[in-house]
């Protein structure tokens, strides 16, 4: 909404308020980061040989919209700096990916293999923070 948030308001001391929402903005927007017509293309990039992934999944991200680039590498930049920060906040790249990958990357329509595409969704967010650099450059 058009209100003004004042970030030094104790209610936003809680990282799980902020962590929360971030996930619901991303979660409510019309088509995720990962657009829906890219979904199986990350799906199968991940299902790739090790050495393949990495030039796949960075060729499908450069087929995405500009802005959805833009904003996946500032999101996970992020991401990649809070898994830094492992030792105080006990976040790794995997459980960084568990929790953003089924908000950033869904298929249009659920099917029966929810829990299948749920790996998957994880393997590849993990991925993209673990080869940051080589997908985005530094």
């Amino acid at each position: 909404s058009d209100e003004k948030l004042d970030l030094n308001d104790s209610k936003w001391e809680d990282i799980h308020v902020i962590t929360g929402a971030l996930k619901m903005f991303f979660r409510e927007l019309p088509e995720p980061l990962f657009t829906y017509n890219h979904f199986n293309d990350f799906v199968n990039a991940i299902k790739q040989e090790p050495r393949q992934r990495v030039h796949a999944v960075k060729d499908l991200i450069k087929q995405l919209p500009k802005p959805n680039q833009d904003t996946m590498q500032v999101l996970l930049r992020h991401l990649k700096r809070v898994v830094e920060n492992g030792e105080k906040n006990r976040m790794t790249y995997q459980s960084v990916a568990i929790v953003f990958g089924p908000t950033l990357l869904k298929p249009e329509k659920e099917t029966g293999n929810i829990a299948v595409h749920t790996v998957y969704q994880n393997q590849i967010v993990e991925l993209i923070l673990l080869e940051l650099n080589s997908i985005f450059g530094r």
